[in-house]
């Protein structure tokens, strides 16, 4: 069979023409999917840097095979097909988008491209226009007689949507002008500022409605909606920044034009300015993003425009864009704005993260208000203090992160922050473990009121009645989620006690109806009853599970570093809860030095049991509210000692067992647990070293894998047979 070869990881200069033809289809493909989330549903699939990339890879390959250049090349064409929800409108001039610049040697090679096709000498004046890069959404609006006519989208450049209606409630976009053109088309950019933005998804979220990921989407989405009164609602902004069709010209100069666009009544970019040379062009540039994070819309770049408009019709276009323009556009990863508050966020695992909460601002396409600082060390290290300048990065445009800290710009009187020692959630203490080898400390603190913890308590009552745990049928973690948002369950002990409170009349579970999402079925504003048998069901399968067995209970409570495998160690090793508590109880007092070492020697005894095992027992038992939590757990279930048969006896003793595939007879954590109790050894993948393989149905690789290694493959029932002697 032919290799297939990866082009999309080969360099241009490397593809052959089969490959060339490969790339062009495939690339051609993604800017399609791209355009139409962005342009017609608002809702991007890529950061712009991936964008612009692609269609960069376009260019340089149909350069490079100019044979091979598609009919339907993305090279060629702007934006998406209109949406079928908006009646669609031709544009007199097409609205064609601007090739972009990267680096300062694209802006040098733009300036001199223009020289030469306008055969201007070196020293020959060029004066270019200079402004920010609004990212909005592209709009046009056509006047007649000074009386605004028609609003329309970019749609795909030739044919837009028709949004009159809707962008008449935008405050920057005059419905009546004087002294206008008797025909006009102004072109500009809705936007939406940040602050504007942030509020506006407070509103959304507070009314249980979508919201949207950054002010572009939310501008997008808010002038295309079907309900004029909702655009009339949403704070959206206009900024003119060019014309298509006019009856008479506006100015001689694209610097004159704009200006008269605002004396007109429409809102000019106040940042606009005039370069005359690279070097001006270029600090400009290097200005405007200095104070990026301060401006009150968001930006992507800087665009430079040939300001004598002779110039520019003598330039003219190519395919999709005008010589006469180009857009700088900035890295979309970082961003600078300022600290407001450093808060701790407790997570599932009773870890606590410092937070930066900052001064919003749009990052990779993406508002950002908050961002990790990772721990307390990192904290220090890079000395994050509330009202600090810190510049903001997305690390895989996922999670923001601080990258550092402008000193040079911090006002007087901060004071360095001071990481808690108890859980801000709980008021456990908080404690960072240590490493047994090293004596290092992690550098994560972690809440230790693992049951009682606010934070951590849905997980730890999702890992109280999973599979591997106490495995309580009919609760699962839509069912754990919702009952504990209304407050039905806290803590596990509240599960045990759920049958009694419905009895005695202080919950309804019968008009509990979940959804599939886990939210509650509603139905004319009241509650819709659930299916009796289904609670009694529920009832039954939390009464199975009062007498668990003591390793599955000891799992159960969720310590840190305690899973099956040394839950049922500890089982062994101890015999019962009590001896097991008691001991920890002990290695965690400072009252008696000996008694506490000698306690400590005790859980490192257990063979399999190491020093990071016993501090999670330790730090679990030792805290007051997970001991109390334990107290009321144990009024209503009572742990059953391990019984296990001899393993001198056992078929399996000493054995390695791989388990695969689907068991019919029994669930794969059963089948472990009980190869374990006759002291087999259970191993997740095959190797030489493993005796048996047990293989159930969809076995795949490992039964292969065990085949030719020569080792022996049982199915379930041959499995059976032997455990079962």
């Amino acid at each position: 069979m032919k290799k297939k070869i990866p082009y999309a990881d080969l360099p241009v200069k490397d593809l052959d023409a089969d490959g060339a033809a490969a790339e062009l289809a495939r690339l051609a493909e993604a800017i399609a999917g791209a355009d139409d989330a962005y342009y017609r549903n608002d809702d991007p699939v890529m950061t712009d840097a991936d964008y612009d990339a692609l269609r960069r890879r376009i260019l340089l390959i149909e350069r490079a095979f100019p044979k091979l250049k598609r009919a339907d090349s993305p090279s060629g064409r702007v934006g998406a097909a209109v949406s079928t929800a908006f009646e669609k409108h031709r544009h007199a001039a097409p609205m064609l988008s601007l090739d972009n610049a990267f680096d300062d040697a694209d802006v040098v090679d733009f300036l001199e491209r223009v020289r030469r096709f306008l055969g201007l000498e070196a020293n020959a004046p060029l004066a270019v226009t200079v402004e920010p890069k609004i990212d909005g959404l592209s709009l046009s609006l056509t006047y007649e007689d000074g009386r605004l006519v028609t609003a329309a989208t970019r749609g795909d450049g030739a044919v837009g949507e028709n949004v009159t209606v809707n962008a008449r409630s935008i405050d920057d976009v005059p419905v009546q002008i004087k002294g206008a053109p008797a025909r006009m088309e102004v072109r500009g950019e809705v936007y939406m500022a940040p602050t504007d933005f942030a509020a506006l998804n407070e509103r959304l979220e507070a009314a249980g409605e979508k919201t949207f990921a950054n002010p572009r989407n939310a501008a997008a989405g808010s002038l295309r909606q079907i309900d004029p009164a909702i655009t009339a609602s949403r704070p959206l902004r206009f900024f003119a920044y060019g014309w298509g069709v006019l009856s008479e010209p506006l100015a001689d100069t694209q610097f004159g034009a704009l200006r008269r666009l605002g004396k007109l009544g429409f809102v000019i970019n106040p940042d606009m300015s005039l370069a005359g040379s690279a070097e001006e062009i270029l600090s400009a540039y290097q200005s405007i993003g200095a104070r990026r994070a301060a401006l009150d819309y968001d930006i992507d770049g800087v665009v430079y425009k040939v300001d004598d408009l002779s110039y520019q019709d003598r330039l003219g276009f190519v395919s999709r864009a005008p010589r006469w323009a180009v857009a700088h556009k900035f890295p979309a990863e970082r961003a600078e704005t300022v600290v407001e508050a450093i808060d701790i966020q407790v997570g599932r695992t009773g870890a606590l993260t410092p937070v930066a909460r900052l001064r919003p601002v749009t990052v990779g396409g993406v508002v950002v208000s908050n961002a990790t600082l990772h721990n307390a060390d990192e904290i220090a290290r890079k000395d994050v203090r509330v009202g600090d300048t810190v510049v903001v990065q997305r690390a895989g445009d996922v999670i923001p992160q601080v990258v550092e800290t402008l000193v040079d710009k911090r006002p007087k009187g901060t004071e360095p922050f001071v990481f808690p020692a108890v859980c801000t959630v709980c008021g456990s203490r908080a404690e960072n473990d240590v490493n047994p080898a090293t004596g290092k400390e992690d550098v994560v603190r972690r809440c230790t009121g693992g049951l009682i913890c606010g934070a951590q308590a849905v997980e730890r009552l999702k890992h109280f009645v999973s599979r591997g745990a106490l495995d309580v049928d009919g609760l699962g973690a839509k069912q754990i989620e919702a009952f504990f948002e209304d407050g039905l369950i806290a803590e596990p002990a509240d599960i045990f006690t759920l049958k009694a409170r419905q009895e005695s009349g202080d919950i309804d579970l019968y008009t509990y109806k979940l959804k599939a999402d886990g939210s509650r079925a509603m139905k004319d504003g009241r509650p819709v009853a659930t299916n009796a048998k289904s609670i009694e069901n529920l009832f039954a399968a939390i009464d199975a599970r009062r007498a668990p067995p003591l390793d599955r209970f000891i799992n159960a409570l969720g310590m840190r570093q305690v899973g099956a495998t040394n839950a049922r160690l500890l089982a062994r090793g101890f015999g019962g809860l009590d001896a097991l508590r008691r001991t920890a109880e002990t290695a965690g007092s400072v009252a008696d030095a000996e008694a506490k070492d000698s306690a400590h020697a005790e859980l490192l005894a257990i063979d399999g049991v190491g020093a990071l095992v016993a501090q999670g027992v330790v730090s679990f038992f030792s805290e007051p509210h997970n001991a109390e939590a334990v107290d009321r757990l144990l009024a209503e279930v009572t742990p059953a000692p391990l019984e296990e048969r001899a393993v001198a006896d056992s078929p399996i003793a000493g054995k390695v067992v791989v388990f695969t595939g689907t068991l019919e007879r029994m669930k794969r954590d059963e089948a472990k647990a009980r190869a374990q109790a006759l002291g087999a050894k259970v191993a997740s993948s095959v190797s030489s070293k493993t005796d048996y393989l047990v293989a159930g149905s969809a076995a795949g690789s490992k039964a292969k894998k065990a085949a030719d290694l020569g080792v022996t493959v049982l199915d379930e029932d041959a499995w059976l047979a032997i455990v079962d002697g």
